[in-house]
């Protein structure tokens, strides 16, 4: 069986992916939220936004101050969740989409958020394994979550 104790957790098989559903894993080191990280965000996807990029302006706003892009929060998934659970001991891996994602509280620049994962299911599909994950991505000194999503990766056992 699979120690959840130790993180990463490494699966290698249907049966030891199976018996990992409904187990939290978590949470990640803190991720620290800086100005830069969310501008090179912005210039990445093109999206600037002044309550992005402009710290000035935005201080002037209800948020008071600048809020990391509900996409940068949850860009972070793959790798947050590469330090919760790992997939090495298949031939590979590949991140098969999200059903659902939600963005329940903003995220100023500054702050810390960590994540949290949980295996919905694991079925057998053509070609191998649909793994259904909920992660969950909290802010430090928040009791609500900034990102709440349910993620879909496919795996391919080695051999």
């Amino acid at each position: 069986m699979t120690d959840t104790t130790a993180l990463p957790v490494r699966p290698a098989s249907f049966d030891e992916l199976t018996a990992l559903i409904g187990k939290e894993l978590g949470p990640t080191d803190w991720h620290d939220v800086t100005q830069e990280r969310v501008n090179a965000f912005a210039d990445a996807t093109g999206d600037h936004q002044w309550i992005h990029i402009d710290p000035e302006r935005a201080a002037a706003s209800p948020l008071g101050g600048t809020i990391a892009h509900g996409l940068y929060s949850l860009s972070l998934g793959p790798a947050l969740s590469a330090t919760l659970l790992r997939f090495d001991g298949f031939a590979h891996r590949l991140n098969y989409g999200y059903n659902k994602v939600r963005f329940p509280a903003p995220v100023p620049v500054g702050s810390r958020i960590r994540m949290r994962a949980t295996i919905q299911s694991a079925e057998q599909v053509g070609g191998g394994i649909q793994v259904t994950m909920s992660q969950v991505v909290e802010r430090e000194g928040s009791d609500k979550p900034v990102v709440v999503s349910e993620s879909v990766a496919r795996v391919v056992e080695a051999g």
